[in-house]
């Protein structure tokens, strides 16, 4: 059944009463057979076959959508600006563009920058792709004319402002490219060559929610897994097949669930335990956009569960491991991003910690200071930071002599404010509500950190508003501070923070008065 075209406040509205239907429950629950709406700004939301729709979509967030125009119709228009106003051919066009746009009409996908009846580069590969795709993809010949054109997608696609894979997108090569795909992964040695660049071609055309939502529809999350399971082996399948699920995962909820659903993280496991020292980069790309809560139409997202289940199935102990491989593994930044992603609870963080993660982390740390790898310093910190959050795990930090590790990092990337504030952060935490802790950390130089990066770096905001809350911990509980931090000029240098910077005043406030200041507010 297919309804008239509904605004998005009917829409809106329509989900609203849905939601009515179901009062005892926060996410709603729609089961029904067969349901189409289609809105009036071109976008069509399906619920189908007998699924079951988990979702809350946030329409107070919606934000009006420009309004589209179809090839056809611009080209019309140019043609008119030719015949009927005299104007030349590319006076006509970029006269027609600026007419759209003052009209608030959205051109992504639309080709602008050729004449009516000229054919873009973009669709003229496309067009070849199509005629290629049911000949003998065993024949060499035929795997070199597609590696051409497969290679001049992605250049032309790779230019920034050109609006090619957004011209790929609305011209059917999300549904081209997966189709390539599969008929490509059933073949012999030449075809699995081509599959290679093939699914850096599709990685590439997905780039916004459209062309995402356009490869769900396509099946693409079943091809992809499929596609990965049967080349476990082939570490550059791999590699371009996580890429892909990473782009066509990156704020889409939907493909999320669908590609847990399909136990991609049994599948990640099995990779991991399978290719070592960061060989494949992108599946750690892959494991933090299926963790991220990034789908503005979802008001609760479901990814906090998923970390829990890749952590339950070893994907955190597989990541530790991977940790192991030393910084100067391909892969390395991308592995403590992931395992970020991961660490959502104490029990995950614990088991981190009980793994070697913590063990392992400290000695990169040391490694990233002697190096000066400011980059790995950061990526490390992050990762600690997270860890830290555990009372479990500060003990397991301080016992290893984390704190100390931390203050001769500090001293070494010194000149780098992103990094102090990374290490303000992880001291704070292991800070809060430990007196014991509060008074290590003085001791290892904790207070003089604060003090030297203040002064030296009035102007970073971050770093104002860290060093202020790592303060307030190192004295809340451990009066004895007090004195040593004001006798230095802590209070000066904290009221000068507060003045200058507008994120940093409660951190300020709560700062001066933890020092025993009566006038903290003034």
């Amino acid at each position: 059944m297919e309804f008239e075209p509904l605004d998005v406040f009917t829409f809106g509205q329509c989900l609203h009463n849905i939601q009515r239907s179901y009062p005892t429950i926060d996410m709603c629950v729609v089961a029904i057979s067969t349901f189409s709406i289609t809105l009036s700004i071109s976008t069509t939301v399906h619920f189908s076959g007998n699924q079951q729709i988990h979702r809350r979509f946030n329409m107070s967030s919606a934000k009006p959508t420009a309004r589209s125009i179809s090839q056809q119709a611009f080209d019309e228009m140019v043609k008119e600006n030719i015949d009927d106003l005299g104007m030349d051919p590319m006076e006509a066009l970029s006269d027609a563009v600026e007419t759209l746009t003052l009209q608030g009409v959205d051109l992504s996908g639309i080709v602008t920058n050729t004449l009516p009846g000229e054919t873009n580069p973009v669709i003229q590969s496309l067009d070849k792709v199509k005629q290629l795709q049911f000949s003998d993809w065993s024949d060499e010949a035929v795997v070199d004319e597609a590696l051409g054109l497969f290679d001049s997608l992605i250049a032309m696609s790779c230019v920034e402002g050109s609006g090619s894979a957004a011209i790929a997108t609305r011209n059917g090569g999300v549904e081209l490219m997966c189709s390539v795909c599969s008929k490509l992964s059933v073949g012999d040695r030449n075809s699995i060559r081509a599959l290679v660049l093939a699914l850096d071609v599709l990685a590439v055309f997905l780039h916004d929610l459209q062309s995402t939502e356009t490869f769900r529809q396509s099946g693409g999350p079943r091809m992809l897994v499929d596609i990965l399971t049967k080349e476990t082996q082939n570490v550059n399948i791999l590699n371009s097949g996580f890429v892909v699920v990473a782009a066509a995962s990156t704020g889409n909820e939907v493909i999320k669930e669908s590609f847990v659903e399909l136990h991609i993280d049994e599948l990640m496991v099995t990779v991991m335990k399978k290719h070592t020292k960061g060989s494949i980069p992108s599946l750690y790309d892959a494991i933090r956009v299926l963790l991220a809560a990034d789908d503005s139409r979802v008001v609760a997202s479901q990814v906090y569960g998923y970390a829990r289940q890749f952590a339950k199935i070893g994907i955190a102990e597989a990541l530790v491991e991977s940790l192991n491989d030393g910084i100067s593994s391909a892969g390395f930044i991308s592995a403590t991003i992931a395992l970020k992603a991961v660490a959502v609870n104490d029990e995950i963080c614990r088991s981190v910690a009980e793994n070697g993660g913590i063990d392992s982390l400290l000695s990169c740390i040391d490694e990233s200071g002697v190096q000066g790898n400011k980059i790995v310093a950061k990526a490390c910190c992050s990762l600690l930071s997270k860890l830290a959050g555990s009372d479990f795990n500060k003990s397991a930090i301080v016992e290893r002599g984390g704190l100390n590790r931390l203050i001769t990092l500090s001293s070494r990337l010194a000149d780098d404010p992103s990094v102090l504030q990374e290490v303000m952060t992880i001291i704070c935490t292991l800070c809060l509500r430990s007196p014991a802790n509060a008074s290590l950390a003085m001791e290892a130089g904790a207070g003089d950190l604060a003090i030297q990066s203040m002064q030296k770096f009035p102007h970073s905001s971050q770093l104002q508003k860290n060093s202020c809350l790592m303060i307030r911990n190192l004295v809340a509980r451990n009066p004895e501070n007090r004195p040593i931090l004001l006798s230095n000029g802590i209070e000066k240098i904290i009221r000068n923070a507060k003045e200058s910077h507008k994120n940093c005043r409660d951190a300020a406030v709560a700062a001066l008065r933890d020092l025993g200041l009566e006038n903290y507010n003034s």
